[in-house]
């Protein structure tokens, strides 16, 4: 009887998207964590360093979105995550390659979305809150301070106000003062993964130009993958 009761609650949980009874058992610090997971290099290394239970895949209609859901997906089964995607149209609203648009003037950079990482944050945070989360963790690194969303002081300022709401929610970059290649060597990611994981602005496989595969390519030759 008392097995029965067990297994009940655990199928209740997962009919509700929450981990299972044995997870929550398995994982009982780390059940307080959650990421936001790309399926790229840095999300995937981060993932793979502080070893949450729950992780968020958003797609918000880029043109990569489906290899990211694959990438992540992947990661996910390795270390018997669990693994929330969250799907929002914004493919209106970003610039450049991801939108497949052109650039704005309004950023430096090609690619830019507008507050995409304050409402990505927001959309795991709200899915967070509901699964116990206290604090999410972003895959920012060092060269992502080229946007304003990926500075210490974004960071710093988003986790205020969404500490101070219902929920309590914590936003941290680990990373963030680590490059790309720094953080892979700490978080010990193996090349297997490495490979696996999706770099591509431009749509689901590697057009080997974009500034991501540009990117990922100046890593893999780092790592001796190239």
């Amino acid at each position: 009887e008392q097995r029965l009761r067990v297994f009940c609650a655990s199928r209740k949980r997962q009919r509700r998207g929450l981990p299972s009874r044995s997870l929550l058992l398995r994982y009982p610090d780390e059940m307080k964590r959650g990421l936001l997971l790309s399926g790229g290099i840095d999300s995937t290394a981060l993932f793979w360093w502080k070893r949450p239970a729950i992780a968020y895949t958003i797609d918000y209609g880029h043109s990569a979105a489906a290899a990211e859901v694959r990438a992540a997906k992947t990661i996910c089964e390795k270390l018997r995550c669990v693994h929330h995607v969250i799907r929002i149209d914004l493919a209106s609203l970003g610039c450049g390659p991801l939108a497949g648009r052109k650039s704005s003037s309004l950023s430096q950079s090609k690619e830019w979305w507008p507050f995409r990482n304050q409402l990505l944050l927001t959309v795991a945070g709200m899915h967070a809150v509901q699964h116990g989360v206290n604090q999410l963790l972003i895959g920012t690194v060092r060269s992502d301070s080229r946007h304003a969303d990926g500075t210490p002081v974004f960071v710093r300022q988003i986790s205020q106000v969404m500490s101070q709401q219902e929920g309590g929610l914590e936003v941290v970059a680990p990373a963030i003062t680590l490059d790309t290649i720094q953080l892979v060597m700490k978080s010990k990611l193996p090349l297997a993964l490495v490979l696996q994981t999706h770099s591509c602005h431009q749509g689901n496989t590697h057009c080997c130009q974009c500034p991501g595969c540009m990117k990922r390519l100046k890593v893999f030759e780092r790592l001796g993958l190239a």
